[in-house]
């Protein structure tokens, strides 16, 4: 058994038993696997175990640690520039057929043993570090398929699928480790091909067209979308997704969330033609109902994020729910959650199918979050509003060149699950000092809501852009029709600056600390952001800076939300990437937060029923699984930090929890 390549019982101190004998169960107990990366097609991220429960959580220690050894905290240089070689660690793994697989930051895919954590085999892609991927190399999952025509032993009967961050599609035989050599060239198919072509662009620059979230099987067809790097210009690669065919990984379909045929009726919605943007990608993972052919996507915002006058119009398909029929990608619906996004409030997450009750009848359905704190629940086959939406005024008056839609929808049952509105009297700091300083930052900022849009002055936006809620999206407890969402409370300023002003070449504005510049090519403006701080280095907002909140499913009612994170002693709640993990015992398992906690809540009260002291912040979704020898429950999450969180500390650890 591997338990850490340097001793990892020193970092997790009395949690940790590395030599803890199995406990024998019943062995007529049922085994639950955690096939796909939401568990379900759907993404319900819910578990039917029981055998963790209220009563017991407790008690539970650790059983094993494996350290993957993909980790970066340096530097490299692309034709003489410096970008990112930092490494964040959000996978959750997968298990079938008596193996866990997980993906690192680096792409390797590694095959473990489910009971001891003792590795079987290492896939690796070798992959193209030189680039700018993103903020740092991450990847947060795989997927697999079982052929049921072929028989155990045959070559790939039960494939891993993953999409590398330089570009490919490839498949792996679950069993052994080795490429699938008949799919697509030597088991990989490139995923770069037509990107340019699509959006009229001549290059791409390496590592802006990449992919950080695990592709979706949906029948015989693999779905992936891809992430796209932020803000640099208008004509950046198109966002299609596509189809491969699950064998051979032929191209079955493309489809591009920015209607380029003149005769897709999304296209009249697109004043400039939508000859010129691109994105409006799907970066965050994708959900699927096989059963009826369906495909649910999150598209993003068109490029660039902050400013529209080359993409005028409400950008329909852009900023949308969008469900596609899996075999054909044809669309079915679509439903829109911002208009002309200027703000980075893409939906960063798929939806999560579930079921609500209406009239004692259940109703097939998905619960879409938002960065902006909002939750939609729409019906699975229309995409129309279960719990009612509306469309309410905004504000106007942009920058000069820009378009801005007069009303944005907003669902109405929720109250927001994240605040939308920071006045310099609510200006919070640990000293009289700090909290002046914040409030005349406040002061100095455009401020008339949610949905104010990006100035020359400064716009204060909260949510941030962070969230809301994030990639991790939500938990559908199908017990109890609850959902169970994480959020992050932390404002942002951004700032548009003309262009013939800016002065250039630093990410950290000169003399002044903290901004990030996107240079929006093609456009006036060059955009800087940056979180709303004190000089203490703490939000200026008050706390809790992150959420955790049980909402009703049927009705929309917030049953319970209470603050998830500490600060030092304070329970103040953090920043949270990743998502929760509900079963039907009645727990919900989440880290996400920044304090190197994992902990378990009681999913009808909010209450925190356990924690744990991790080796480093676990900003990934957890997940459990029964193991086939022994029939004992496993909760597993990777303990990783983030390489774009200050004062965190990195990791590469995969941490199992169970019972003694």
């Amino acid at each position: 058994m591997i338990c850490g390549r340097s001793c990892c019982a020193v970092l997790l101190l009395c949690f940790i038993s590395c030599s803890r004998p199995v406990v024998a169960r019943d062995p007529a107990a049922p085994t639950e696997e955690w096939p796909t990366y939401g568990n379900d097609p759907g993404s319900s991220r819910y578990s039917l175990l029981t055998e963790i429960n209220k009563e017991n959580v407790g008690k539970l220690k650790v059983a094993w640690i494996y350290r993957t050894g993909d980790m970066s905290e340096g530097r490299s240089t692309w034709k003489g520039q410096r970008v990112p070689f930092k490494s964040t660690f959000e996978a959750t793994p997968l298990m079938t057929d008596d193996t866990l697989y997980i993906a690192t930051a680096f792409n390797r895919i590694i095959a473990l043993d489910p009971e001891t954590g003792r590795e079987k085999w290492i896939f690796d892609p070798k992959i193209n570090r030189i680039g700018i991927y993103g903020d740092s190399f991450t990847c947060r999952g795989l997927a697999s398929r079982v052929d049921s025509r072929l028989l155990r032993g045959q070559m790939c009967r039960k494939t891993i699928y993953e999409a590398t961050q330089d570009g490919r599609l490839v498949a792996v035989d679950g069993e052994t480790g080795k490429a699938c050599a008949g799919f697509g060239t030597a088991g990989e198919v490139s995923l770069k091909i037509g990107i340019n072509l699509a959006s009229g662009i001549d290059h791409v620059i390496p590592g802006e067209y990449h992919f950080t979230s695990p592709p979706a099987v949906a029948g015989d067809v693999v779905v992936v979308g891809s992430a796209i790097n932020d803000n640099d210009r208008v004509e950046m690669p198109s966002g299609m997704v596509r189809g491969y065919d699950a064998r051979s990984g032929k191209l079955i379909w493309a489809w591009d969330p920015v209607p380029r045929d003149p005769a897709d009726p999304a296209r009249a919605t697109w004043q400039n033609g939508a000859n010129r943007t691109g994105a409006a990608n799907v970066w965050g993972p994708i959900s699927a109902d096989p059963v009826h052919d369906l495909v649910f996507l999150a598209t993003t915002s068109p490029s660039p994020d902050y400013y529209g006058g080359e993409r005028k119009g409400e950008d329909r398909n852009a900023d949308s729910v969008v469900a596609l029929r899996a075999s054909t990608g044809k669309v079915v619906w679509s439903f829109q959650a911002v208009h002309h996004n200027l703000w980075d409030y893409d939906l960063p997450s798929g939806p999560s199918l579930i079921e609500i009750v209406r009239n004692g009848q259940r109703i097939a359905a998905l619960a879409q979050p938002s960065k902006m704190g909002h939750l939609f629940i729409l019906d699975r086959d229309t995409g129309k509003p279960l719990l009612p939406v509306e469309e309410r005024p905004v504000p106007q008056d942009a920058v000069p060149g820009e378009w801005l839609s007069p009303t944005q929808p907003f669902p109405v049952a929720t109250p927001r699950l994240a605040p939308d509105r920071l006045e310099p009297q609510d200006a919070w700091g640990l000293t009289p000092w700090d909290r002046g300083k914040c409030r005349d930052a406040i002061s100095s900022l455009r401020r008339d809501g949610i949905l104010t849009p990006p100035s020359l002055q400064g716009t204060l936006e909260y949510p941030g852009v962070v969230g809301g809620t994030n990639w991790g999206g939500v938990s559908f407890d199908r017990s109890r029709g609850l959902i169970v969402v994480n959020q992050t409370n932390i404002p942002f300023i951004v700032q548009l600056v003309p262009r013939e002003q800016y002065k250039g070449g630093s990410d950290k504005g000169g003399s002044e600390s903290g901004w990030g510049y996107g240079l929006m090519k093609g456009t006036p403006y060059v955009m800087r952001r940056k979180p709303l701080l004190s000089p203490l280095g703490l939000p200026c907002n008050p706390p809790p800076w992150g959420t955790l909140a049980g909402v009703e499913a049927s009705t929309g009612k917030i049953r319970w939300q209470v603050p998830l994170g500490t600060v030092g002693p304070f329970g103040w709640g953090t920043p949270t990437l990743g998502g929760p993990l509900t079963t039907a015992s009645g727990l919900t398992f989440i880290g996400s937060t920044m304090d190197s906690t994992f902990r378990a809540f009681d999913t009808e009260t909010g209450r925190e029923l356990w924690h744990a002291s991790m080796p480093a912040s676990a900003v990934a979704t957890p997940m459990t699984y029964r193991a086939h020898v022994g029939g004992r429950q496993y909760v597993v999450v990777a303990a990783g930090g983030h390489a774009n969180v200050p004062h965190t500390k990195l990791g590469d650890y995969v941490v199992a929890f169970a019972l003694p």
